[in-house]
């Protein structure tokens, strides 16, 4: 089906806008990739000590220019439940390059931390910059120029992000990315959100709250809320980077393991060597970062990719902007419940269609672009499946999608949606510009006009709730929680207090110029204010008591208050240098002086 109209001419504008950076970019990634296999420009010391280290097989096999050798990135940690799957998987790569008559080596690791351990903690500071460390520290493992192709090895926040930068740095390259999947179903979300509550409340001890988040996480693979690293899953797999049907298929499974196989021999066929060469960098398109966006909205993903998929993008020459991202989502139907803008989670998703149910049904209506390149080959149509273990228990058969979603409140066809606009919405105003993600909002909730209260961090207000002081209607303003201010924490600490507000009848909204979290709940929040307060934005000029209006229903973000009197107020003014120690904070002050703002994907490149 002919995508719509309406969709096709933001993918239009996109191009437009991009050609000065994409056509050079292009440009460098082919002119790379026509220089053929990359070993046979090194010199025999370079050669030798890029595979000193292998078998007698590997290196008889790297002597030469006709074996693909494949770049393994691996974010492998053994405290990180979703990397640590991980551990096996350089094994499985490696013994299935072989038997294809190829090689792999692990070119490099990059870190990766969990925002989980970090949330509401100093070292929450250095998660957003981590980011693009992970950009850099893949390109110092294929700086050695020893590979055909890549395989990237990673799940959560900014892994997968950081991951993608670096796979189109390298465009010329091609490149799959392997998920690990998510754990089994512990303690339903909503149950856990509630212990949460209590505990804020004070009704609850600290063993039952951590027995109740033992319960939820439990095990090995991402955590099965609807969070930042899955939406990360949801991408590579409607942008045609993994192979189809492998986002949320668990860890330590024997079709894991077989996808995981799958992706290798698949990586090692599309190399420069053979008929099929596809790199990441023509991969990665205006259409594909379209059908990126079109997915994040119709499921209602994670606000963490307004930042991420805008850095991702520009990576590959292409320009998207806040407003682009706006206009798709007014146009994008939301498909998917899954928490915490619903009580399911990922594998309940997954077990009603998953992927290529939702993928079937968003090409079946016209909103995502069909014609672009995979790793599969040509056309999203091929992702419109589901992947399943064939008989001999080793490889991978696809079948159709299910025609019917086995369960309808999680996921929807296309005629009979959630809601008819996508997840996300951008704000702007006399504000800025912000981002709310309205769908696991009630639209009761959705519009809030009440006088500020203001906070120059999410402590403050914890103290504010605890000594009972947060009554009445209220906006709670917290600023200098911006890239620049100490690195753009999320702040989903505060959401159970929060949720306590609503609870007892209170209307409650959040505006910050930090973030809130990929698990955006129930409280109408306003993040990513942008400009921060840090760099004079009117965040900073709102005083206690200023009436402001949230609307996410209209889109606007409002400080009621005359422009004269706004614009001749002096920006606030604290003391940040108790951001700048501690944990490592000190390292990454670079970052903070250097970094854009939160619209240009936060990004020090």
């Amino acid at each position: 089906m002919t995508v719509d109209r309406r969709i096709a001419d933001i993918t239009d504008r996109i191009r437009e806008r991009s050609a000065p950076t994409r056509e050079p970019y292009l440009a460098r990634i082919r002119a790379k990739g026509a220089a053929g296999p990359v070993r046979r420009h090194l010199s025999c010391g370079n050669l030798a000590h890029g595979f000193a280290a292998c078998g007698p097989t590997d290196k008889a096999r790297l002597s030469g220019d006709h074996t693909p050798n494949l770049g393994i990135i691996t974010a492998y940690n053994d405290m990180l439940s979703a990397h640590q799957p991980f551990e096996r998987f350089p094994e499985l790569i490696r013994e299935a390059a072989r038997e294809v008559g190829g090689t792999a080596q692990v070119a490099s690791g990059v870190p990766a931390m969990c925002d989980g351990v970090t949330q509401g903690q100093i070292g929450m500071e250095m998660s957003l910059f981590s980011r693009d460390v992970i950009a850099m520290a893949a390109a110092v493992g294929l700086s050695h120029d020893m590979f055909d192709a890549t395989v990237y090895l990673g799940v959560c926040d900014k892994i997968v992000p950081g991951l993608a930068i670096a796979a189109l740095t390298f465009g010329h390259l091609p490149a799959i990315f392997v998920p690990a999947g998510p754990m089994t179903s512990g303690l339903p979300n909503d149950e856990k959100a509630k212990i949460r509550q209590l505990y804020a409340e004070g009704k609850v001890g600290r063993d039952a709250l951590l027995e109740s988040e033992s319960k939820s996480y439990h095990g090995p693979g991402t955590c099965t809320f609807y969070g930042t690293a899955n939406s990360n899953q949801m991408l590579m797999e409607i942008m045609g980077l993994h192979t189809p049907g492998s986002s949320f298929i668990n860890p330590n499974t024997p079709l894991r393991d077989a996808l995981t196989r799958e992706a290798t021999k698949r990586a090692l066929s599309i190399t420069a060597i053979g008929n099929e060469f596809t790199p990441a960098g023509e991969i990665v398109d205006e259409r594909a970062v379209v059908n990126g966006v079109v997915g994040l909205h119709a499921t209602g993903g994670s606000t963490n990719h307004t930042l991420h998929l805008v850095a991702i993008a520009r990576a590959a020459g292409i320009q998207l902007t806040w407003q682009d991202i706006s206009d798709l989502s007014d146009v994008t139907p939301l498909l998917a419940r899954v928490y915490p803008n619903g009580l399911a989670d990922v594998n309940h998703f997954h077990a009603a269609g998953g992927m290529g149910f939702l993928i079937r049904e968003l090409l079946d209506h016209g909103f995502l672009h069909e014609d672009v390149r995979t790793v599969w080959g040509t056309g999203l149509r091929a992702y419109a499946i589901e992947a399943k273990l064939s008989e001999d228990g080793q490889s991978v058969f696809r079948a159709a999608a299910p025609v019917e979603s086995g369960d309808p409140k999680v996921l929807t066809t296309g005629d009979k949606p959630f809601s008819n606009n996508g997840g996300l919405r951008i704000l702007t105003g006399n504000v800025g510009s912000a981002v709310i993600k309205v769908s696991a909002v009630k639209p009761e909730r959705r519009i809030v006009e009440a006088p500020a209260k203001i906070f120059n961090d999410q402590d403050e207000l914890l103290a504010a709730f605890n000594a009972g002081s947060l009554t009445g209607d209220f906006v709670a303003v917290v600023r200098f929680q911006g890239p620049r201010s100490n690195g753009m924490p999320e702040l989903h600490k505060l959401t159970p207090a929060l949720g306590v507000l609503l609870d007892r009848g209170q209307k409650v909204a959040l505006v910050t110029d930090g973030r809130m979290s990929g698990a955006s709940g129930k409280v109408p929040a306003a993040i990513h204010v942008t400009p921060e307060a840090k760099d004079g934005g009117v965040i900073g000029r709102i005083r206690e008591g200023d009436m402001i209006r949230l609307d996410g229903e209209a889109g606007t973000l409002e400080v009621l208050v005359e422009a004269a009197e706004l614009g001749g107020r002096e920006p606030a003014q604290i003391d940040l240098s108790a951001n700048e120690f501690g944990l490592g904070r000190e390292l990454f002050g670079v970052f903070r002086n250097s970094v854009g703002a939160a619209s240009e994907g936060a990004s020090v490149f």
